[in-house]
């Protein structure tokens, strides 16, 4: 198959417009056929390639036949090969080229500027050796990961490594595989580093100045970018869909400029991460506790007959219903997890017996940020939710029920990180985790000695009391 450019597409004369906006980035020419002039200094590659008559796809990575398709070209007739596992952010094929921009390269001697940060609390000796160890990690260009238990302050760890980044004149990335997490997490920094600018990333946002010294973004966005960040933290490694899509991270790896730090973050890392942690060949550094030194909350399985039936008719299983009436004495807010989207309008109908302040999220829910928020306000006592709030959600106070734990979408990553909702303030570091089940299985005890093994290695160190 030959290279070609559509007779039809014009490229724009080089200019140097625009080069702080595309620095750092790759784009589609067909993504900036309405520009008038391009910056200099791009490198012009073809979007998919084909090497030993295989399809690969320059932006993402793919090489897999199966995800590639074809058709003829509108502009030149000619059939074209097109990468179907990164469409979504635009269609790269053979018909098409990909411009890249390298970052601006700093002075060998980084001149080191005033960057001013807010945060002034202190760190737990647990959390001040994991911020070092990141520190170090910066300074050195190293690769990193940071294994610590839900609520342990990850982003508070964060803070002096990405201040002394910051004050070198580098740039810092924080990429999570959550649209939710970015919401949640670009206020934080903008209040902590008040005088840098900052850009938020996800679908649905605009395309903000490249050249923002701190980005807070989609793992997707990372697509956008080429060699572009000295900083690369990851946020959530072993998050969906980061963990299942070797395209997100082939983009974090391009996204990193050559010489660059990269930091995982992890509550539950992978059965591969681990392997690599065991064989010395990632650098880690383990936080088993939580900043107010308590204890992680246990779960307790709570056995119960097949309820599909019941809640069909409306009515709540009577041990579920009897927690939650306690909890709803008590003034507790009830995080309710269930396994399928088809779950959510029925649990939710039933429990309304039980509350009127009552609703239900998943991952294709219009309303689900606004839901979230009336949660958090204390306008509803129950948010049944599916796995789509395992994770970057934070309720003082929470209790929570897994309902069908014994459900395949319950691993044991789910389950710690939804266990991991549960005390999480330090003015109530105690709660309830109840896992509903018909059954229990490897994933629910494995979640459970996880946890147990967390506390014991906290205590051990001294880190609990």
């Amino acid at each position: 198959m030959s290279f070609h450019t559509c007779p039809s597409l014009q490229l724009p004369k080089e200019s140097s417009n625009h080069t702080d906006v595309v620095a750092g980035r790759q784009y589609l020419a067909t993504e900036l056929s309405a520009w008038p002039s391009l910056p200099q200094s791009s490198t012009i590659v073809d979007s998919v390639k084909v090497i030993n008559e295989h399809p690969v796809c320059q932006r993402c990575g793919n090489e897999d036949n199966e995800r590639f398709a074809s058709h003829i070209c509108a502009c030149c007739q000619r059939p074209i090969t097109y990468c179907r596992a990164c469409i979504q952010m635009g269609r790269c094929d053979t018909c098409t080229p990909l411009l890249r921009w390298s970052a601006r390269q700093p002075d060998k001697e980084r001149q080191i500027v005033e960057c001013r940060m807010t945060w002034s609390e202190s760190l737990s000796p647990a959390q001040a050796h994991a911020s070092q160890r990141i520190c170090d990690t910066i300074s050195s260009n190293k690769t990193i990961c940071v294994w610590a238990v839900c609520g342990s302050g990850k982003t508070e760890m964060l803070f002096h490594g990405i201040q002394q980044a910051l004050r070198l004149q580098k740039r810092v990335c924080i990429a999570t595989p959550r649209s939710d997490v970015v919401r949640e997490l670009a206020p934080r920094l903008r209040a902590v580093f008040p005088d840098t600018p900052l850009a938020a990333l996800y679908a649905g946002t605009e395309d903000q100045a490249a050249q923002h010294p701190l980005i807070v973004c989609t793992t997707h966005q990372l697509l956008r970018f080429y060699h572009a960040f000295d900083i690369m933290i990851i946020d959530e490694i072993d998050a969906f869909p980061f963990s299942f899509d070797q395209k997100l991270r082939y983009a974090a790896e391009h996204a990193a400029k050559l010489v660059s730090s990269k930091i995982y973050l992890t509550a539950t890392p992978d059965k591969d991460m681990k392997k690599q942690l065991k064989e010395g060949r990632l650098e880690a550094v383990k936080i088993p506790a939580r900043y107010h030194r308590h204890p992680l909350p246990l779960p307790t399985p709570v056995w119960m007959l097949p309820a599909d039936k019941q809640l069909r008719a409306g009515k709540v299983p009577f041990r579920l219903k009897w927690h939650l009436k306690q909890w709803l004495q008590k003034k507790v807010p009830v995080f309710l997890f269930v396994p399928t989207r088809g779950d959510v309008p029925m649990m939710v109908n039933a429990l309304r017996q039980v509350t009127p302040n009552v609703a239900g999220v998943h991952s294709q829910d219009p309303e689900r940020i606004p839901k979230v928020q009336q949660f958090r306000s204390g306008e509803l006592d129950i948010l049944v939710t599916t796995t789509i709030l395992e994770r970057g959600v934070t309720i003082p106070g929470v209790a929570v029920v897994v309902f069908k734990a014994h459900e395949d979408v319950f691993t044991e990553s789910a389950l710690v990180q939804i266990s991991g909702r549960v005390g999480r303030s330090a003015d109530r570091p105690n709660g309830d985790i109840l896992f509903f089940h018909e059954g229990t299985t490897k994933e629910m005890e494995a979640a459970i000695l996880h946890i147990h093994e967390m506390n014991r290695l906290a205590k051990a160190e001294g880190l609990i009391g």
